[in-house]
């Protein structure tokens, strides 16, 4: 809450510009797979388990950094970095990664963390985990808004960009810690203000 104190202006800012650049809703609301309730912690990050739907599903929001009819089909699209369905202002939003900001009412609904592995489209997730071992792990864990592979990787151009960024998110499972936490938005500081890094 108190977070949502400080940066409520910046939103509040971030809102009219939407509204006044481009046609549609302020905000985005999107399905993203969040917690696999039925992990318990003592458990090892190596278990096998028989059926793996993958996790809760919840709504995310986020600043429309796209036009409004990005995905008239209602297909799930991989964003590409040069993505020519962006607006002007989506391009910074993005990049300083102000279009987040609304998820910090998800992390008060208790669907996401600060920090933690960025939630992916139920389509893609089912995808990605056919393809990359050890991805559905990552849900066993909250969603975060940030998280050790996007302070530590670019934006995603292919399979293998995806694969190194679950090695970071298996690992800040591994040794996640209050201090961990604080280090990791420590580093999306410099994200936010210098763009640099990844959204």
């Amino acid at each position: 809450m108190a977070m949502l104190l400080v940066v409520g202006p910046v939103m509040l800012v971030t809102a009219a510009l939407v509204w006044l650049t481009s046609r549609g809703p302020v905000l985005y609301s999107q399905t993203r797979v969040g917690l696999d309730r039925r992990w318990n912690r003592s458990s090892s990050l190596r278990e096998r388990r028989r059926e793996d739907l993958g996790g809760v599903p919840f709504t995310i929001l986020k600043f429309r950094s796209m036009r409004a009819d990005a995905e008239l089909n209602g297909q799930a699209v991989w964003a590409a970095a040069n993505d020519s369905r962006v607006t002007p202002i989506g391009r910074f939003l993005r990049k300083s990664r102000i279009d987040e900001l609304p998820q910090l009412f998800n992390v008060l609904a208790g669907d996401m963390n600060i920090v933690g592995p960025r939630p992916e489209r139920p389509s893609i997730f089912v995808r990605l985990r056919e393809q990359i071992a050890g991805y559905p792990v990552r849900q066993r864990v909250k969603p975060g808004i940030t998280g050790l592979a996007q302070v530590s990787n670019p934006y995603d151009s292919c399979l293998d960009d995806v694969r190194r960024k679950v090695a970071y998110d298996l690992l800040y499972m591994r040794r996640q810690s209050i201090g961990e936490d604080l280090w990791i938005m420590l580093r999306t500081v410099p994200v936010m203000l210098f763009r640099i890094g990844s959204r």
